[in-house]
Order: structure tokens, then sequence, then C-alpha cells
């Protein structure tokens, strides 16, 4: 675990204490201070976002990663292409090797050019499970003007776009963990938090994200964040649906035993979905983890289908992946 590790355990614990807390505590100052600039000069019309000739949709959170935005995103995508939509995702490209400074396509809707690796987890696969143009980019704005003059592009799906101020929506959606919600509610370093509560006055849409077998919690928390912050608000379900090999495709029967292996955000609740099986050992790497094979335990081993696309390669055939299914009123969500 490397330092980074340490710190997201910091972000969801509200009876962190410590002198490692109180320098946290004090560094969030000056973020809060950058952070609050912008916003202000955004929010004052001194910065005006740049618009394009498309409907934008910025699917994002207030907080850091494991909030489960790219499943998310993959129903928003098949659902307009299902309606005759042109879509591009654009998405920063976070973990790949490939250079965002440059407009990197991925996919352009039926053939996928580069791998996980070189792509980035999320990108490679939104790539491999819709049948959307998938853009990596730092510059959202070019990327975007990209995907609607070289493919015709009708709607844009900012991946992670709740932060970037600089290219227009026509709909903020915001999604939140219903079990961590905004953990010690602190800005960056101290808590999760990319920007202060004030943020939440640009949210048109709320998602609340379950990611359990029961969502009677997570129904009430829709309810009550959708009346307190006075923005429709709706509940997205993520449940496991089975484990599969991910080179055979072949289903492994419940209560094998295995072990698990991830690199995301929020681990223990991969891990939690996994009781039908006899979990003998659990690995945790750190977010994006690029893997070799050699680290890998020996025996069967189920990941997250997000960690599977980099294991593909491997020699071994005892690698499994849990899909999820992921319910979501898309139609009404986008309404």
């Amino acid at each position: 675990m490397n330092l980074k590790t340490e710190i997201t355990k910091i972000h969801y614990n509200k009876d962190a204490k410590g002198l490692f807390v109180n320098i946290l505590d004090f560094a969030s100052l000056f973020y809060g201070i950058g952070s609050g600039l912008k916003n202000f000069l955004y929010d004052k019309n001194i910065l005006k976002p740049k618009k394009v000739d498309a409907f934008v949709i910025s699917v994002g959170n207030l907080t850091t990663g494991g909030v489960g935005k790219t499943p998310v995103v993959a129903e928003i995508a098949k659902y307009l292409i299902d309606k005759g939509e042109k879509v591009a995702v654009i998405s920063r490209g976070y973990g790949g090797e490939l250079s965002n400074k440059n407009i990197n396509v991925i996919s352009d809707g039926e053939n996928v050019f580069y791998d996980a690796k070189m792509a980035g987890d999320e990108p490679y696969w939104l790539a491999t499970n819709t049948k959307s143009v998938i853009i990596t980019c730092k510059n959202r704005y070019e990327a975007s003007k990209y995907a609607i003059d070289k493919f015709g592009t009708t709607h844009i799906i900012l991946d992670d776009g709740f932060q970037h101020r600089k290219l227009h929506r026509n709909s903020d959606i915001v999604l939140a963990d219903s079990e961590k919600m905004f953990g010690r509610e602190k800005l960056l370093p101290a808590g999760p938090l990319r920007e202060g509560f004030e943020a939440l006055k640009r949210i048109d849409k709320l998602v609340i994200v379950s990611k359990n077998t029961d969502h009677t919690r997570a129904e009430k928390i829709t309810k009550i964040m959708g009346k307190k912050m006075g923005v429709p608000s709706f509940l997205c379900k993520t449940e496991p649906d089975f484990v599969y090999n991910i080179k055979t495709g072949e289903k492994l029967p419940l209560g094998t035993e295995a072990k698990a292996v991830c690199a995301i955000g929020q681990p223990e609740q991969f891990y939690a979905f996994l009781k039908d099986y006899k979990i003998a050992e659990t690995v945790t790497f750190d977010d994006h983890h690029k893997y070799s094979e050699n680290e890998i335990p020996k025996g069967t081993i189920i990941t997250t289908e997000k960690d599977a696309v980099k294991m593909k390669d491997f020699l071994r055939n005892d690698i499994y992946a849990l899909k999820l299914k992921t319910v979501v009123d898309v139609e009404s969500l986008l309404s």
C-alpha cells in the first residue's frame, strides 16, 4: 500500500485523528482556495465555458473515485444509441499510457484501437461494452469538437466531468455512494471532496448508487437528498450478476473456493459481492494498478471487470471476473 491508499482510508474515517490528519486538514485549506477561486470565476461569468454543437451530458461526482460512474455512463450511452443518436464518451484517460495532451480515439464505435494498458482501464471497458465513440484527452472541448466533426456525434458524455467547467454542458448528473456518501466531508487531501458543498447548486440530477443487495437504506437516502437539494434524484442499483472466466466465458459455480484480487477505489464493496463464494484470500492493489502476471496469487482468481481488462493477455486460464448489473431509469434521468 502506498501513501495514496492510506490517505484514502482517512477520507472515509470520520474519527480519524493524529498529527498526519492535522497536516492534511491544514493542506485542504489551500486546495479549497484554489478550487473556490476557479468556481467563483465561472459562477460570475468572468470565465465562460465553451459550447459545442452537440448535447453535452456530464456524469461526475463531488468526491474522488470509486462511486460507480463508468457503468452509469455505459447505460446512458446504450440508451441514446438505441434511440438512434451518435454518442461519444470523452474521458481524461487517467491511468493509460497514451498522452492525454493528444486526442486519442480509443474506439470509433465499431473498432477498438488500443488495449487497456494504453487507453486506461475505464475507457477500454467502455470501448468494449458500448458501441459509442470513445476518446481520451485532457482538453474536453477540442476532443468534443473532433468527435462532432469526425464522427457526426450528436451527444457527448463527459466521463467524470463535473469539475471540468471549461466545456458547457446541457445536463450535470452527479453520483454519490449510498454507503460512503461524502466521507469526512472535508476537501482534498483531508477528505474525499473535490469541491465544497456549494458546488451542489450546479447539479441538475442526483444519482445515489447502491452497491448492495439490500437497497432499503439507499432508497431512503435518495428521497431525503433529492428533497433536501431540490433536484430530481434517482436510485442506481449495482448488483452482482455472475462470475465468468475471462478467456472462455464459462461461469464459475457458486460456492467455489477462490482468491479475490482488485485495484479499485472501494475494494470492500467488491469483496462483499462475493459472499456466495469461498474467498480464501483478498489481495488489494492501489487504484488503477498496472498488473504483472507474477504478482497475481496462484489458484482460482476473481477480479472486477475493470481489472480483468488488464489481465486478459495473461497466459493463465484461471482468472474470473464479476459481472455486475446496473439498474437505473435512464429515460427519466435524461428527461
